[in-house]
């Protein structure tokens, strides 16, 4: 159903759109122009749309991805478009899954059972995998992926399942590096789990370490050979936080300056090399933040709210000159953000285990784009753990009501809440 309702969409829009256009802003900007240049044999260089070299502006997959894609099928060609999007929407809808099984794990068949249908027609799942030639629908695909297999592996003994957890979190990572905030948090739960359930605990959760390190080190180990310099992941870190902290800057971003909109910048990546200008981009930045603290606490906040609904400005502030359907953006994304810090709530007042990643999920993710700059589209990867709780704070008072009738008066001052709505039911 998922994919077949994205499908639906963009065929929709496939015959309502005129022909696509020759170039990289259907694909993805920066991504497309790294994809175009390893399917030309130029290897992982040159995200702008001059020849700049080799890049670590990305990490490898999503680029390789999109790179097989145009390798197969043509560079900047409406069937490249037609595959990557589809591809999108698959993984979009294979989120159901694990939106699905963290939901019965924790919450119970019936919270699971709707969080996957709202998994399936939540407007951002439906209309990014389309809109978006990105990491976004495959993140989230990761981030559903990665919170299941957190939750199921406290109980395991399986090495391999360890194995494949370390490899989880190197294909996550390598997707999209903001994976990483969550790492330290998740696996150290996970570990304080095991150790009270499983005698050997400490070589499972060294193996999935080792695993991780594996697998990324040869991305890390191809940047060190290539820029003689210690690159970890990404190298556009100062450029992107310069964006979000400079004296143009309005109230979140200033995109203008980025190089692909400015050809000043433009020229100044292309004479000075990624790595430098980034690291000037970062002094730069620092300076700002060190002397504007006033200026850069407006920004947060502009960034808070954008983040958790959709808009730079309170919604107060903008209803009334926004268009009808920003308007209807605003109030889903408001309403969504909402449900699921309460249903975050309702999880920890049930005293939940499972609350402590939900809580990692939705407090440390989001943190650099805070300082950065951020869009529905980069917290989407976070949207199926929000799904979840967006449900089960529905679900918990109903449940609560369910259980106070069938208990009568007397069950007012006993034990708190149901641990799921079907157990009440």
């Amino acid at each position: 159903m998922a994919f077949a309702l994205r499908m639906g969409l963009l065929f929709y829009f496939t015959s309502s759109w005129p022909a696509v256009r020759s170039g990289s802003s259907t694909f993805g900007y920066e991504t497309g122009r790294v994809a175009r240049a390893i399917a030309a044999g130029e290897g992982f260089s040159s995200p702008l749309n001059v020849n700049t070299g080799p890049t670590a502006w990305f990490t490898p997959v999503y680029p390789y991805l999109l790179a097989g894609v145009f390798k197969l099928f043509g560079t900047y060609t409406a069937q490249s478009l037609l595959v990557i999007q589809t591809l999108n929407c698959a993984f979009s809808a294979l989120a159901c899954l694990p939106v699905f099984f963290v939901g019965r794990k924790v919450f119970g068949p019936t919270v699971a059972a709707w969080s996957g249908w709202v998994w399936t027609l939540l407007p951002s799942a439906v209309i990014f995998p389309i809109l978006w030639v990105w990491d976004t629908s495959l993140s989230a695909l990761l981030m559903g992926l990665l919170l299941w297999a957190t939750l199921s592996l406290r109980h395991s003994t399986n090495v391999q399942s360890w194995v494949g957890y370390g490899l989880l979190w190197a294909l996550a990572v390598l997707t999209n590096p903001s994976f990483l905030s969550l790492l330290p948090f998740l696996l150290s739960w996970l570990a304080f789990q095991a150790s009270k359930q499983v005698a050997n605990w400490q070589r499972l959760v060294g193996a999935a370490t080792m695993v991780f390190v594996l697998g990324v080190s040869p991305w890390i180990v191809r940047n060190y050979l290539t820029f003689e310099k210690l690159v970890l992941f990404r190298s556009n870190f100062g450029l992107e936080l310069y964006l979000g902290n400079n004296e143009q800057v309005p109230d979140s971003w200033s995109w203008w300056l980025h190089p692909n909109d400015n050809d000043e910048e433009r020229e100044k990546f292309r004479r000075m090399g990624e790595i430098a200008y980034m690291a000037e981009k970062q002094r730069e930045a620092l300076h700002f933040i060190a002397n504007h603290p006033r200026d850069v606490l407006r920004f947060l906040f502009h960034r808070f709210v954008n983040n958790w609904t959709g808009a730079w400005d309170p919604i107060a502030d903008v209803w009334s000159t926004a268009p009808w359907y920003l308007r209807g953006n605003y109030l889903l994304s408001w309403l969504f953000s909402v449900l699921a810090f309460l249903g975050l709530f309702f999880a920890s007042r049930a005293r939940k285990r499972e609350t402590v990643p939900f809580a990692v999920v939705l407090l440390v993710f989001p943190l650099v784009y805070y300082i950065t700059h951020t869009s529905l589209r980069y917290r989407h990867p976070i949207d199926p753990v929000m799904a979840v709780l967006a449900v089960y704070a529905v679900a918990y008072p109903i449940s609560k009501r369910v259980q106070l009738f069938a208990d009568g008066p007397a069950s007012v001052s006993g034990p708190p809440a149901t641990e799921e709505l079907s157990a009440a039911k």
